[in-house]
């Protein structure tokens, strides 16, 4: 990604993913990994922002990321 004036527009891809809903979907650490697998899956990408969410819920938390990517090579 370059630096760009005023007006300028582009794209950022990105992937939500959440745990299955039920027993676990509170379980920070297993968000993670999923989120680590998708990103390995998906090679050589550079990444530009992660959100974390969390709902409440009658059960345990429901929990949500989103990561926005660029498909261009990190920068290293």
């Amino acid at each position: 990604m370059t630096a760009a004036g005023p007006g300028a527009e582009w794209t950022v891809a990105h992937f939500s993913q959440s745990n299955a809903e039920g027993s676990g979907q509170g379980d920070v650490a297993a968000l993670l990994r999923r989120v680590a697998d998708t990103l390995d899956e998906l090679g050589d990408v550079q990444v530009q922002d992660i959100t974390f969410a969390s709902e409440v819920t009658a059960g345990e938390d429901a929990l949500r990321m989103t990561v926005y990517y660029h498909r261009e090579p990190r920068r290293r």
